[in-house]
């Protein structure tokens, strides 16, 4: 039995946009950047709990709408002087497809 659950087609998110994805298994949001790399991460600034799928996505960071901070898709930290940080989650491409890895989302409530 594999671990990585199949969520969406790498085209159902735009470049740079995100979509909060609702899994059996927990939720999360998935994030594409410019140059088709994938990331998931929780969906709450660690600041307010700010949207973080409805922030800007640059680079590999996404700011978030509400209060602007910046958070590194790769590690899910708070960038600059800002201090915080949000769970990442294993994600993938497989053959256009995104997967996330189901042993990370066991830990997390089902939506």
């Amino acid at each position: 039995m594999t671990n990585w659950i199949d969520i969406a087609a790498l085209d159902d998110i735009p470049q740079r946009g995100a979509r909060v994805v609702k899994t059996s298994d927990g939720c999360v949001a998935v994030f594409r950047t410019a140059e088709d790399e994938i990331f998931a991460l929780n969906n709450a600034c660690p600041h307010r709990a700010g949207p973080l799928a409805e922030g800007i996505v640059h680079g590999k960071s996404v700011t978030c709408p509400l209060h602007n901070w910046v958070i590194s898709l790769e590690t899910g930290q708070a960038q600059g002087e800002d201090d915080g940080q949000v769970t990442t989650y294993p994600a993938r491409i497989e053959n256009g497809r995104i997967l996330l890895d189901r042993s990370f989302l066991r830990a997390r409530a089902a939506a």
